[in-house]
């Protein structure tokens, strides 16, 4: 039998739609194990000549294509220093990639196409391990998950980290990613760091390269640049991690109404050391993550591998990726939210991932080991077999394709920006059922750091993820009050955004927020005076030449600017540039004549 397609054919049988859709969710998150592993993210017409890079994703935010002429991919430090110097003494625009390239906007990007990519992916060893010491020195291009196995092989933990393992140690320390909590020295990656060795442009007397090598002792404001340095320094050759003895936690899992929601976030952190929230604003409900660390000798061999980024049938991420389309397309709000619960509530009853012996989930709490409970990615960690199953996200099939904003809103005005989102789904109930196809909304605990460009005060990390159409001049359903959203934290709230996500209007004017932007840049000037590690991107986001914003039809629809009239949007589909509902000073792209509108 052919199905084809139509509102009324589809409203009849939605159940059945659901239920048959609901299965293929279940069966993609719990019974794949094996997949396809992420190609490079640098792609040469020859060799290592004429090289185009992207995301992991498979397109930036602008949707450009980001060119050089060349990628190196050094194998030890020695090597790093000889491209560098080379690159320095013709100078070539250098820009640094990673292993898998998780960043969302364009920081691996160079100017032009006469340009040098240079890759960390092999730079990957551990270099020394000091148990007594509790310290670990690496190589930038290791990953996370390499780091935490390497750190529990000398009986060491980093106590906190994204909970991703697929990020290297130079793209975290370049980007500020971090986990959650507001204990210790809180939850970047970049705050157990004591030692950081770059090597940077030199004059000819050093020469064209020099290494340097940097702590907090012996020259704290270039530590403290480094620590958080979007590629623009130079290239993170070695970093050493302070860790701790390695532990265990428990790990409990909690549903409940948000109708007293807005008071907990004040609190809750101070109660569980690895605390986070994802919260489900269009079902009315909140998780609440238990979380605390236990001494090593408490009995439990649990582990976590979160379920979306476990293997997926590629044809299984094909049906979810279609049934999302359609809804768009015909506007089916009912039929978004159905699916949404259904995810959610099957994430929930999963426990997410989480096992008590690595192999089934038999009740809370869950305890296991650090090293088995902070970070996973098991779709990363496969045999190929052409493209059956793959991470969701993977550009080579039809998959997740998705917006992702992230920003921090200071602890204090936690309650008030609550407020404000649940403002808008009274407004309609339906409006952030999207969010909720995605897990939901992430909220993580981060706290004020040394690092110039880290953040500046207590604060929690909301991450939002969302439908992006394969059309940037397609408008999407309810997109105003996701847009009315980001723009509420950023100006409302002067939020600061995440580095390595977010779309162009998060990014605009940001250098503002950050009182220690000028030592930062001082020292940029110091390590690179001619800009060779920087590119249009770095010196748009730090405030040194133009502008983030790119104003054309249709560009509110992509994030690449807040509209200002309705070209700005999508006219011809109805799609007008409005004040915001809640947010009076709010510019979004609102459907005219819905009931929304």
């Amino acid at each position: 039998m052919v199905f084809r397609y139509s509102p009324s054919y589809g409203q009849q049988n939605a159940a059945y739609w659901r239920i048959f859709l609901g299965l293929h969710v279940i069966f993609a998150l719990v019974h794949t194990a094996v997949s396809t592993s992420p190609e490079d993210p640098v792609k040469c017409v020859s060799g290592d000549t004429n090289c185009r890079v992207t995301n992991s994703y498979g397109v930036f935010p602008d949707r450009s294509t980001c060119r050089a002429a060349n990628v190196a991919y050094p194998t030890t430090e020695a090597e790093l220093v000889s491209v560098v110097a080379a690159a320095t003494k013709a100078k070539r625009k250098m820009r640094v990639t990673t292993r898998y390239s998780h960043s969302i906007p364009k920081l691996a990007c160079t100017d032009g196409t006469d340009g040098l990519f240079i890759s960390t992916k092999f730079l990957n060893r551990v270099v020394r391990a000091d148990a007594k010491a509790m310290t670990l020195t690496v190589e930038s291009g290791m990953t996370l998950k390499q780091l935490i196995a390497e750190a529990a092989k000398v009986g060491l933990a980093l106590p906190y980290a994204p909970y991703w393992w697929g990020l290297t140690v130079g793209g975290m320390m370049g980007t500020g990613a971090h986990g959650s909590s507001l204990w210790g020295k809180g939850s970047a990656v970049h705050d157990y760091v004591i030692e950081i060795r770059m090597v940077s442009p030199g004059s000819v007397n050093d020469g064209f390269a020099k290494v340097r090598v940097l702590s907090e002792s012996t020259n704290p404001v270039e530590f403290n640049a480094a620590k958080v340095s979007l590629g623009v320094l130079g290239v993170i050759s070695q970093v050493t991690f302070n860790l701790q003895p390695i532990f265990k936690r428990s790990l409990t899992y909690v549903m409940k109404n948000d109708l007293d929601f807005d008071d907990h976030p004040l609190t809750f952190g101070k109660k569980h050391e690895f605390a986070d929230f994802v919260w489900l604003p269009s079902q009315g409900k909140v998780v609440y993550r238990m979380d605390d660390r236990v001494t090593v000798n408490t009995t439990g061999n649990g582990s976590y591998d979160f379920l979306p980024f476990r293997s997926q049938l590629s044809v299984v991420l094909a049906t979810i990726r279609s049934s999302e389309e359609k809804n768009e397309i015909f506007r089916d709000a009912t039929g978004k939210c159905a699916e949404a619960t259904l995810i959610s509530s099957t994430l929930f009853g999963s426990s997410y991932g989480l096992t008590n012996n690595g192999i089934a989930f038999t009740g809370y709490p869950v305890i296991g080991s650090q090293d088995r409970m902070m970070s996973s990615g098991s779709c990363l960690d496969s045999l190929q077999d052409g493209l059956t199953t793959a991470c969701a996200w993977d550009s080579r099939i039809k998959g997740e394709f998705y917006h992702q904003t992230c920003f921090s809103i200071p602890l204090t005005q936690v309650k008030s920006f609550i407020a404000d989102i649940k403002s808008l789904v009274k407004i309609d109930r339906k409006s952030l059922c999207g969010l909720e196809l995605y897990y939901g909304i992430l909220m993580r605990y981060v706290t004020a750091s040394p690092a110039y460009l880290g953040k500046d005060t207590e604060a929690i990390d909301f991450d939002l993820t969302y439908y992006r159409a394969k059309d940037p001049l397609t408008p999407r359903l309810y997109e105003d009050f996701i847009e009315e959203i980001e723009q509420i934290a950023l100006f409302k709230y002067n939020a600061l955004p995440h580095w390595g996500k977010n779309r162009n209007v998060a990014f605009d004017g940001v250098i503002k927020k950050y009182k220690n932007a000028p030592a930062f840049l001082k020292v940029k000037e110091s390590y690179d005076p001619d800009g060779l590690f920087s590119s249009e991107w770095t010196d748009q986001i730090l405030g040194i030449k133009g502008n983030v914003t790119i104003v054309k039809d249709g560009c509110a629809l992509e994030g690449l600017c807040i509209c200002s009239e309705n070209a700005h949007c999508a006219p011809t589909k109805g799609y007008m540039c409005r004040p915001g509902k809640v947010y009076k000073e709010a510019r979004v792209c609102t459907r005219v004549g819905d009931i929304n509108a």
